[in-house]
């Protein structure tokens, strides 16, 4: 049985925190993993600072990275990019008997890789909520790099 898109989550963000270095100051296990909700941000290094998405989804081929990835609220997004600031990445891959991790630094994040979905209707529990995808088919070539 696999794990529910709360518990993938979890695990990914776990993953991450126990395995990888900071992209930043290089210290292994500094890495931190944020309480639920933090706005566009999953981890963050208790020694320097720095702050990182992590996304994790199942994948029937882990050695290939999907087109497309479930974002979150359009709203921090739309206003954290309208100011400049974007969050570095890391997509976690999993199926049943690998994992894989690969890695996307700021300087690749444009605008354009950001789509907006559409508003939940009005009779869905959380309605007006709109969330975001981040197209991955157009980053330029080598700019995810696999850590794992």
């Amino acid at each position: 049985m696999g794990l529910s898109k709360h518990e993938l989550g979890k695990w990914g963000e776990a993953l991450v925190a126990k395995t990888f270095p900071c992209p930043r100051c290089k210290r292994y296990f500094t890495l931190r993993r944020l309480p639920p909700n933090f706005k566009c941000a999953d981890v963050i290094c208790d020694f320097c600072g720095y702050l990182a998405q992590v996304k994790t989804i199942t994948a029937s081929d882990v050695a290939r990275v999907p087109r497309t990835v479930l974002g979150a609220a359009w709203g921090p997004q739309q206003k954290r990019m309208k100011a400049g600031i974007y969050f570095p990445m890391f997509v976690v891959l999993r199926n049943r008997r690998r994992s894989a991790v690969y890695y996307l630094p700021t300087e690749f994040q444009k605008p354009n890789m950001f789509k907006k979905r559409k508003p939940l209707s009005r009779h869905a529990r959380r309605a007006g909520w709109q969330g975001f995808t981040y197209d991955l088919s157009s980053l330029a070539e080598g700019a995810l790099v696999r850590l794992l």
